[in-house]
């Protein structure tokens, strides 16, 4: 749910993203090593210990619950678009 909100969040405010999820079935949509390049930031729920954390080191960082994401996923789009462009 939190992904799908973040998605939503983005079309709408023309921006590009790719959400990775990581539950219980595994990794799904895997962020790439040139994903991580072409970012501008990254948004990690706080939920679950994310897998590979380290690969979003020079990445200005949002860490926020799955329900703040899904509750304010406009809100954080828009606040990250406004302070990195």
């Amino acid at each position: 749910m939190a992904a799908d909100a973040l998605q939503r969040a983005c079309e709408k405010a023309g921006v590009e993203c790719k959400v990775e999820t990581q539950g219980s079935i595994g990794v799904e949509n895997e962020i790439t090593t040139q994903d991580v390049k072409d970012a501008t930031a990254v948004v990690l729920t706080t939920n679950m210990p994310i897998k590979n954390v380290e690969r979003f080191e020079r990445l200005p960082k949002v860490n926020l619950s799955a329900t703040a994401v899904i509750k304010s996923a406009d809100a954080i789009v828009a606040k990250i678009k406004s302070q990195l462009g």
